[in-house]
């Protein structure tokens, strides 16, 4: 690290700290620049390269998750978790909420108790594997060693929805692509929870052509964040729906394999198959 991105580290962490310590009066750009000795502009353009977001979007997560902790932790009312967050309005809770989280204050306090969740098992090319899906589409996929375990994984997602083991036609046409034959393929619909940035890196992950590998430092600059990289791994390391949303096919600029949620011999396993896919296709 240079001298310059020394300094910029050191601004970045120091503005960070301070929206997480002031974050109840809901600081603007100018009163947050100013405190890091930057204009404006300047700190906006820096705060997004290293932080992966800019420094609005980071106010509203750090808001948003301090109204969770109030929703659930002491359950206090729409009014005082607004109040206690600095914000000025129910309506502005309500806002955020729909924006960052997918779902109303009310129903991330009730936990997703109108939410019905399909979900089954099965065994793919790549071992066992978790699938869940809703009314709008799939949301979640894993692979696993244990059933048990990973249904509660899936229910510690949406603790107070109501679960029930079927394996409807959305999770069919979804484990249709562990299938050699592709043609017979339906329309995937995907149902997911996450930030704007995190969805952001998740819909280039799909844009990866299959047999086709991605550096974290292309996909960084794919949602234009070039030095977001370290962002970038984290949002990919939160995805929810394994294969459909192929993680597996970004490494590092390297060459090396990089991590993967369910093991790196899982994620080489995957890419050769991919790859003699594709060179099947191409005979």
């Amino acid at each position: 690290m240079n001298a310059q991105d020394l300094l910029h580290y050191n601004r970045i962490a120091e503005a960070i700290d301070y929206i997480q310590t002031n974050f109840k009066s809901q600081p603007n750009l100018e009163e947050v620049a100013e405190k890091v000795h930057l204009s404006p502009f300047h700190f906006q353009r820096v705060f997004n390269e290293w932080a992966g977001t800019s420094p609005k979007k980071f106010l509203q997560y750090t808001t948003v998750n301090y109204a969770k902790r109030l929703l659930t932790e002491n359950q206090v009312t729409l009014f005082d978790a607004a109040y206690h967050t600095g914000l000025s309005s129910t309506s502005r809770l309500h806002d955020l909420f729909v924006n960052i989280e997918g779902m109303t204050p009310a129903e991330y306090k009730n936990g997703g108790k109108t939410l019905t969740i399909n979900y089954s098992f099965a065994a793919t090319l790549f071992g066992n594997m978790i699938i869940a899906s809703t009314a709008k589409g799939v949301c979640y996929m894993a692979f696993h060693e244990n059933e048990k375990l990973s249904l509660a994984a899936l229910q510690a997602k949406f603790q107070n929805a109501t679960f029930r083991q079927h394996q409807d036609l959305v999770q069919q046409n979804a484990l249709l692509f562990f299938n050699h034959d592709w043609t017979q393929l339906n329309q995937v619909k995907l149902h997911l929870k996450g930030t704007p940035f995190q969805l952001k890196v998740w819909e280039a992950l799909l844009k990866i052509p299959l047999g086709q590998l991605a550096t974290y430092g292309s996909i960084a600059r794919q949602v234009e964040l070039p030095h977001a990289s370290r962002a970038v791994g984290t949002a990919i390391g939160s995805n929810p729906v394994a294969f459909l949303i192929p993680c597996h096919r970004v490494i590092q600029a390297s060459g090396n394999l990089g991590g993967y949620m369910w093991g790196t011999t899982r994620k080489k396993v995957i890419i050769g198959w991919e790859a003699s896919r594709v060179n099947a296709l191409e005979i």
